[in-house]
């Protein structure tokens, strides 16, 4: 039977039915929406009006009229995330030692600020999550320290449940779950043994051995989120490691000086000044340098009790007054302390982590960010070697060990392009000039 070049009847009537109904899809699509940019120009049209209002109302609130310019711009929510003069403004009054009631007026703008649709706004919440989250566990430590009776931190608590609300209808009442491969492969890329079934669905004889598929195991990285109304005691580190999480999803849109302030109230957090800290670095610590000497004497020279106690009580770990110290020994940092040391809880410390992680490596974070949140690392590493957490520990040396190696191969990168450094000598050290053909006609 001869056939056409266009090919058989068959696939052109089907080629031609396909591109029918396509385009009766797209006119279709079309008459239902004209403009499918429309809807988001009215989005951003209506969320100028709310920017502003909040703006005008926020520099009413702080008595600071020099923020009423924010609201001129073209994003105005971006103006005011972004506004080094706002964010002072409003760490001033967050932290102000009557801050945090139930009728606290900034409280209740952060609440109704969040509350709005436009994701800018809430953006500007989540930028002042680490300063009150820091202020609220500190002034509950401080509470239960001395045993007196706590002050309202209704304001507070109402910020901290509006963002554990929306991350928990976010996940609709299902935990996030990880997926661990099996170790027992040599590498990720391998693909696992086929199953019995498989081998026989592919033809294979019954005599041919298989193994079944080892499946991944699957644990839970966070469980369901149960609603909450208010903050109770057993649940203050979920609801603010919650919120933690809300703000490492939308870290890489945060201000600087929001990851600074993180940094520095995690170090605080964690409270240990010790020689620890700095234990995984290449430089010897002065407290390790200058006891091996002595323990070296003491094991040759064969001294007596009281000499062994005085020892032995040296690489103890004596408590002080602003926490644990390795050798009875405080290390000089240089640091101020901006918060209280506070508990520090898995499902707390674990989202915590997570940020820290993201501002020491991120590559567009500034270098401030990253030197300051490689000290709050080195800080979480001592409290849990002091703590004895496995997960944490394993999880802050890892960090440390790739920062170590990121400034190694900074440090390798920068003295590479010195006018002394050693180049490759495959690289030529001037550019070739551009080959002319000459053809003859």
């Amino acid at each position: 039977m001869p056939t056409t070049a266009g090919g058989s009847p068959s696939s052109s009537s089907s080629t031609t039915t396909t591109t029918t109904s396509s385009a009766s899809a797209a006119t279709s699509a079309a008459i239902r929406n004209p403009n499918p940019s429309g809807d988001l120009m009215q989005i951003s049209l209506e969320s100028i009006p709310k920017a502003q209002s909040r703006i005008h109302a926020l520099a009413v609130l702080l008595a600071a009229p020099t923020l009423v310019s924010l609201a001129d711009s073209d994003r105005p929510a971006r103006s005011l995330l972004y506004s080094s003069e706002a964010y002072a403004a409003v760490s001033a009054a967050v932290s102000a030692p009557l801050s945090g009631s139930g009728d606290d007026p900034l409280c209740q703008w952060l609440y109704e600020t969040f509350q709005a649709s436009d994701p800018d706004l809430r953006l500007v919440v989540l930028s002042f999550l680490p300063l009150l989250s820091s202020i609220y566990l500190s002034r509950v430590v401080a509470t239960f320290a001395a045993d007196a009776h706590q002050p309202s931190l209704a304001g507070f608590e109402a910020v901290l449940v509006a963002l554990y609300s929306t991350e928990a209808k976010a996940r609709a009442g299902k935990p996030i779950l990880v997926s661990v491969p099996d170790l027992s492969q040599p590498s990720l890329y391998h693909s696992p043994h086929p199953t019995t079934a498989a081998a026989r669905s592919r033809g294979s004889t019954a005599s041919t051995p298989s193994r079944p598929v080892a499946r991944p195991s699957v644990g839970f990285l966070s469980p369901p989120l149960e609603p909450q109304i208010a903050v109770k005691s057993t649940k203050r580190a979920c609801i603010v490691g919650v919120a933690l999480e809300c703000y490492y999803k939308k870290i890489a849109l945060m201000p600087s000086r929001s990851k600074i302030d993180f940094c520095e109230f995690v170090a605080s957090w964690a409270g240990q000044d010790c020689s620890c800290c700095f234990e995984l670095d290449d430089q010897p610590t002065p407290t390790s340098s200058s006891s091996s000497p002595e323990i070296r004497n003491f094991s040759e020279d064969d001294a007596g009790v009281g000499t062994m106690a005085e020892q032995m009580g040296k690489l103890g770990i004596r408590e002080r007054p602003n926490g644990y110290q390795c050798n009875g020994e405080e290390k000089e940092t240089g640091r101020t302390s901006r918060a209280s040391r506070v508990p520090l809880p898995w499902e707390l410390l674990q989202p915590v982590l997570r940020i820290l992680g993201h501002c020491l490596l991120g590559p567009l974070n500034p270098q401030e960010v990253k030197d300051v949140a490689s000290m709050a690392v080195r800080c979480v590493y001592a409290r849990a070697s002091h703590e004895l957490v496995p997960q944490a520990i394993l999880a802050t040396r890892s960090l440390i060990q790739l920062d170590k190696n990121a400034r190694k191969a900074a440090k390798a990168a920068t003295m590479a392009g010195t006018p002394g450094a050693s180049s490759n000598t495959n690289t030529p050290r001037k550019p070739k000039k551009p080959e002319i053909l000459l053809v003859s006609k």
